[in-house]
């Protein structure tokens, strides 16, 4: 029999934006907070960087303002971008007041160590050395134990979203991964948090729940979808076969990190004044461009300029994870390679993180608020994710007082699904995907490619909707599902972009339009 779980909030995703959420919304009512795996998986547990934000007097927030905006290139909501900068330090003092600890100068200096990173034009990146995210989330999790009102699912997994005859969301279909069963989650909203998508992708610095469910999920609902061709790659991934998806941060660039072909050369002159300090659409892309030239798979990162002090103190985690792969980066440059990193598109969200769909919110990296544009300015999603949890919450309160909306669920106790080892069908599919997203969908892109991708991944697609309506669900399949429609909506959305801006860059339209818009799909209207 299919269990029912019912709560005031149904919260999917368990980052530094859902996290945030649930610990307000607890306030307020009941709380039921889902994750695929355990709590602490997620992109926010694996971020080094950390949050931007004006915390002193030389910065400003017109200044923080104008680094969004450039680095969105044409594209942000100016109105959103004003609004996130100018609340950012009040929710940061929240997290500090939780038990953050962000880096000072010193044991006896209360003034933060602020990072410099590509783009921004002050030092305005707070860290907890080179491991923000997973201090973040440890003392979000030790604050989300002490609340009743919060019940934690992990390994269950958000299948679709459910949605009554007046179109209104009622919860998900989910699986419970443990046991098999399905689970039907009904809430009066429902929250999308579960980030972003780089498993889509062949090469990734993201972690390997990050396959696109929420916005996979939306789409299949009938929500608007914005700007999925804007695809941020992260120009420096650890190139090494012992480091799966090990991001080497950005701020050591802002420490003087120079990047090297193999010969020792530098090259980035020659796509930017600002060098290593770019945004990082410019930085990819020029590093992208370097390897087709060379046929070459990496090029380097040397920080030797700095002392081993001062690399084991600033970056401990990248000094250690190196060293595990025989690279001593006080002494031996870092090979790297660009990865898919981040969705600046997304489910398309008002300023209270409202989507299409009555009761239905998305807020971090799965939302498209418009503060990223076309090019995600380092160090502004967690800031995003936090400032859009307390933007949620105030809007959500209006409607806890309503009754649970009516709804109708689909009965899956007497479909004859098949039980048969699909092991070899589901990894060909996955590799495929993975390797068309990377090949036609990636850092460069044209029409033609746009084309073919076009055409093997509505094959795919097919064939993946037949297995999943006979095959018995399972985390897999669900997985490659989600990939296979995240595919189809980055080609769809790259071929309406007529243009190259931000991170979308294709060879047959290498200009910018004067006209910037976003690119708003939807299923009901494909």
């Amino acid at each position: 029999m299919t269990t029912t779980i019912k709560s005031d909030y149904l919260i999917i995703g368990s980052g530094i934006a859902g996290l945030s959420l649930a610990l307000k919304a607890s306030k307020s009512g009941s709380v039921s907070l889902v994750t695929k795996r355990k709590i602490f998986d997620s992109a926010t547990w694996r971020a080094q960087g950390g949050i931007a934000c004006v915390v002193n007097e030389s910065d400003s927030f017109d200044e923080h303002i104008h680094d969004t905006i450039v680095s969105g290139v044409g594209l942000c909501n100016e109105r959103m971008v004003e609004r996130m900068v100018h609340e950012g330090p009040e929710r940061v003092k929240e997290l500090i007041a939780l038990g953050v600890n962000f880096s000072k100068k010193s044991r006896f200096n209360s003034e933060f160590e602020l990072a410099l990173e590509g783009g921004h034009s002050k030092r305005r990146v707070l860290h907890a050395g080179d491991i923000t995210g997973n201090e973040i989330e440890r003392v979000l999790i030790k604050n989300i134990k002490k609340h009743k009102n919060v019940i934690v699912y992990e390994d269950h997994t958000a299948i679709d979203l459910i949605l009554n005859d007046d179109k209104i969301c009622c919860g998900t279909y989910t699986l419970n991964n443990e046991n098999g069963c399905m689970e039907i989650f009904e809430a009066k909203l429902t929250i999308l948090a579960c980030g972003g998508a780089g498993k889509v992708y062949l090469y990734t610095s993201n972690p390997d729940v990050s396959t696109g469910d929420a916005i996979a999920m939306a789409y299949r609902a009938g929500a608007d979808i914005a700007n999925m061709e804007l695809v941020q790659f992260h120009p420096t991934c650890l190139y090494n076969g012992d480091a799966k998806s090990f991001l080497i941060s950005e701020a050591i660039r802002g420490e003087g990190a120079i990047l090297k072909l193999k010969n020792g050369k530098t090259f980035m002159d020659k796509y930017s004044s600002l060098r290593e300090l770019a945004p990082r659409d410019i930085v990819a892309r020029a590093i992208d461009n370097e390897l087709r030239i060379r046929k070459e798979n990496f090029v380097c990162l040397d920080v030797t300029v700095k002392s081993k002090s001062f690399l084991m103190k600033r970056f401990p985690n990248i000094y250690s994870k190196c060293l595990e792969c025989g690279i001593d980066i006080s002494k031996d440059m870092i090979p790297v390679t660009p990865a898919a990193h981040f969705f600046c598109g997304g489910i398309a969200i008002d300023e209270n993180g409202r989507t299409s769909i009555k009761n239905l919110y998305a807020l971090g990296e799965a939302a498209c608020s418009g503060v990223h544009g076309a090019n995600r300015l380092a160090s502004n999603s967690m800031l995003e994710g936090i400032v859009y949890a307390e933007r949620v919450y105030r809007d959500s309160l209006q409607f806890l007082g309503e009754e649970y909306p009516k709804i109708n669920v689909k009965s899956f106790e007497n479909v004859d699904f098949v039980i048969v080892d699909e092991s070899a069908v589901f990894m060909h599919k996955w590799e495929e995907i993975r390797r068309i997203s990377w090949n036609y969908l990636g850092i460069s892109r044209s029409n033609e490619k746009l084309l073919k991708a076009k055409k093997r991944i509505s094959i795919l697609k097919d064939e993946i909707e037949q297995y999943f309506k006979r095959v018995h669900f399972s985390v897999d399949w669900i997985e490659l599902r989600n990939i296979v429609f995240i595919s189809e909506m980055i080609m769809t959305s790259a071929i309406y972009r007529k243009e190259s801006r931000g991170v979308h860059f294709n060879t047959d339209y290498p200009f910018i339009l004067s006209d910037a818009k976003d690119t708003i799909i939807n299923i009901s209207k494909m």
